[in-house]
């Protein structure tokens, strides 16, 4: 019967945990009329992306068996730098570039210190935390900056309740995504990541470049990270260098809900966005509930603890 149940949990636990919140947010009165409408799937679709975006990055990085802890100040830092670069007269696909590039290069960074010098992802990110958000602030100059308008204020926009098209940010979001999938399920560099996470030592010895192969998990996470700081951009329409507290905590949650495993090897682009979905919803329905801010703090802070615990549970309470 445990097994039995540690599969469910494992193949589909991400879509009943989304089920379960749905419908918990859905029968209370005050929230139903506007809880089950199509707007408010477009605003809940559309405020996942950035999750989404980032736990792409995540599931690789975790897969592998790290973690990153800088995601939330590196979306603050690609978020500062692309709003003055807007500032000063680039255009979309130019900021969009420069902000990829200016992730990929935090990662590489990342990457470089915890494969190369052999140091805990952990200790090395958590460091990194402090140094990018540190970075945005000097860039900022320790306040928001703005700019008089961007095609790329579009990307992320829900203005028209009457509409049904999605938000740009959605889709390209779930193209990300498609293409992730494929990178891990189809190609050698995805089998290798997953061989990484397994068993490094075992890796190394079937001929894996373990070392080359974590830095460039950590640098196109980075990528992704920077992406997410560019819709992030997208959605405050300025560069806010205190943007994005906590939002590495969201990212690792949605990846472990979604049915990755901390000690690396396992883990689907699927469930991944499919936690994004849940935190998402979880905000969303308590914000329509009327909760205050620090309610659903300790709501996203007992997800949080039951997704390592059924990570444990998949696991059959190995360490």
């Amino acid at each position: 019967m445990t097994k039995v149940l540690r599969a469910v949990v494992s193949k589909g636990g991400p879509f009943i945990g989304l089920i379960l919140v749905i419908t918990i947010f859905s029968i209370p009165a005050e929230t139903r009329g506007y809880f089950l409408t199509y707007h408010n799937f477009k605003i809940i679709l559309t405020q996942s992306v950035i999750v989404s975006i980032g736990a792409l990055g995540m599931t690789m990085i975790i897969v592998s068996g790290a973690i990153d802890l800088s995601v939330g100040s590196v979306v603050a830092l690609c978020g500062v730098a692309a709003a003055l670069l807007i500032q000063h007269g680039w255009g979309p696909a130019g900021t969009t570039l420069a902000a990829v590039a200016l992730g990929g290069a935090v990662g590489l960074l990342n990457g470089t210190a915890v494969a190369g010098l052999r140091m805990p992802s952990f200790i090395i990110t958590l460091g990194m935390l402090g140094i990018a958000r540190g970075t945005a602030k000097w860039l900022a100059d320790n306040q928001t900056v703005s700019y008089d308008s961007s095609p790329i204020n579009g990307w992320m926009t829900t203005a028209n309740p009457q509409g049904h098209a999605l938000p740009a940010g959605v889709w390209l979001a779930l193209a990300l995504a498609a293409a992730t999938s494929l990178l891990l399920k189809k190609t050698v560099f995805g089998r290798h990541i997953f061989a990484l996470g397994s068993n490094e030592a075992a890796a190394r010895l079937c001929g894996v470049p373990t070392i080359r192969l974590q830095i460039l998990v950590f640098a196109l996470a980075g990528c992704f990270f920077g992406l997410s700081g560019l819709l992030q951009l997208s959605r405050l329409r300025l560069g806010d260098p205190t943007v994005a507290v906590g939002l590495e905590l969201d990212i690792i949650a949605a990846v472990i809900i979604g049915g990755a495993s901390l000690s690396g090897g396992s883990g689907t682009v699927l469930g991944s966005i499919v936690g994004a979905l849940i935190m998402a919803v979880l905000r969303n329905g308590s914000q329509q509930m009327g909760w205050p801010n620090y309610f659903q703090e300790i709501i996203i802070g007992v997800v949080i603890i039951a997704a390592v615990f059924l990570d444990r549970f998949r696991r059959g309470g190995r360490t």
